[in-house]
């Protein structure tokens, strides 16, 4: 009786991982050879991978914000304030078309942190790296299925 228990349990726990999985859609989109960004949600594994752990993100399913909060873009440059690496749009749902145009326009080794500043303004924070820093800007986004307060 132990054994089929246990097999339920174990079966149980590979589709609500599996399932998991299915949700993320974190990516990389291509626009040559030197253009191009990643798409992350803010609970994947990629997030992990590229380092992005001070991104200001906030959940919009937050109890205390009702359906308000906050996406997030990551850039990674050099000591000099040189693009060295794709940018990062950190979404929790759908990316809006108006920052992923932009970001796509930025070419890794010639866009700067000048670029940056008249495309989005100061950057939000900033995270201090071993060949560089990063720099994080926050969007607001709002998910009406995510505010108690309104009807569904």
């Amino acid at each position: 009786m132990v054994r089929p228990v246990v097999a339920l349990v174990f079966l149980t726990i590979t589709l609500a991982v599996s399932a998991a999985s299915w949700d993320d859609d974190s990516r990389y989109v291509s626009l040559g050879p030197r253009n191009g960004y990643y798409i992350v949600q803010p609970d994947s594994h990629l997030i992990r991978q590229l380092g992005l752990y001070e991104a200001p993100w906030i959940d919009t399913a937050d109890p205390l914000r009702h359906g308000y909060g906050a996406d997030a873009l990551a850039f990674r440059f050099n000591r000099n304030g040189v693009l060295i690496a794709p940018p990062a749009y950190i979404a929790q749902s759908l990316p809006y078309d108006f920052y992923t145009h932009r970001i796509g326009s930025l070419t890794r080794g010639r866009a700067t942190t000048q670029d940056m500043e008249a495309m989005f303004g100061r950057g939000h924070s900033r995270a201090n790296r071993a060949n560089g820093f990063m720099w994080y800007y926050a969007l607001p986004v709002y998910n009406p299925f995510e505010d108690r307060g309104g009807r569904r």
